[in-house]
C-alpha cells in the first residue's frame, strides 16, 4: 500500500467553501479501483491550510487508474480552483 501525501494551500477566505467542495467530490475518489482510504486534516496553525492523506493499494491506481479517468477531471473541476499555490504530491512506501 502506498500513501498519497500533498499540502494543500488554499485562498484567503475559501476554507470552508473548500471543505463544502471536498464533500461533495468524495465519491469521485471513493469509488476509484485501489482506493484504501483518504484524510484532509486542517491545519491548527494555518486555517488555509489541510494535509491531504490518501491510501491506494499501488501507485498506478492513483497516477493511471484515478487520473486518467474522467472522474478525476472532475475532481479538478470540483477542487483545483482552491488551491494557491498547486499542491506537490509525493507517494510514500510501507513504514519502516
Amino acid at each position: 500500500m502506498i500513501v498519497e501525501a500533498a499540502i494543500l494551500n488554499i485562498r484567503p477566505g475559501q476554507s470552508q467553501a473548500f471543505a463544502s467542495a471536498l464533500r461533495t467530490a468524495l465519491p469521485l475518489i471513493e469509488t476509484s479501483q485501489g482506493f484504501r482510504g483518504m484524510e484532509v486534516r486542517p491545519c491548527v496553525e494555518n486555517e488555509n491550510q489541510f494535509l491531504l492523506l490518501v491510501r491506494w493499494e499501488k501507485l498506478e491506481d492513483h497516477m493511471v487508474g484515478f487520473r486518467g479517468s474522467k472522474r478525476y477531471q472532475k475532481w479538478r473541476e470540483a477542487l483545483h480552483q482552491f488551491y494557491d499555490p498547486f499542491p506537490t504530491v509525493l507517494h510514500y512506501g510501507e513504514p519502516i
